[in-house]
């Protein structure tokens, strides 16, 4: 069987980017230096078999357009996720998304990392 095993976005300030990811619920693993220079961290999400690289190089200047790409946590419970990823520091999207919840229907929310990815939150 194929298993999608992990996904690599580059980043500009790697200690900044797991810091983020980090308060979203990441889990710091192996980090090492490529033979091509570049410095690699791996994050994982306890429970979860695929992983998310980070990577920063030197002579590599990071950029992410806008709705380019994004990855997207499932989570038990959006509106008690979105506050404690908020007490972290990291604005939710979109803007009044506790009254957006308490409508009922799909709960969907954003948050943007530090290089510009975002990371769609859904409740499931």
């Amino acid at each position: 069987m194929i298993r999608f095993l992990h996904t690599r976005i580059r980043v500009r300030d790697i200690e900044r980017s797991i810091a983020f990811y980090k308060a979203l619920g990441y889990v710091e693993g192996e980090r090492k230096d490529s033979p091509q220079g570049n410095r690699l961290a791996f994050l994982e999400l306890p429970g979860n078999e695929v992983f998310l690289e980070l990577c920063h190089s030197p002579d590599y200047q990071a950029s992410c357009p806008e709705d380019l790409m994004h990855t997207c946590l499932g989570v038990p419970d959006i509106v008690a996720y979105c506050a404690a990823v908020e007490t972290a520091g990291i604005a939710i999207w979109p803007d009044g998304w506790r009254g957006i919840f308490s409508g009922g229907g799909r709960k969907m929310a954003f948050v943007t990392d530090p290089d510009g990815y975002e990371v769609e939150i859904l409740e499931r």
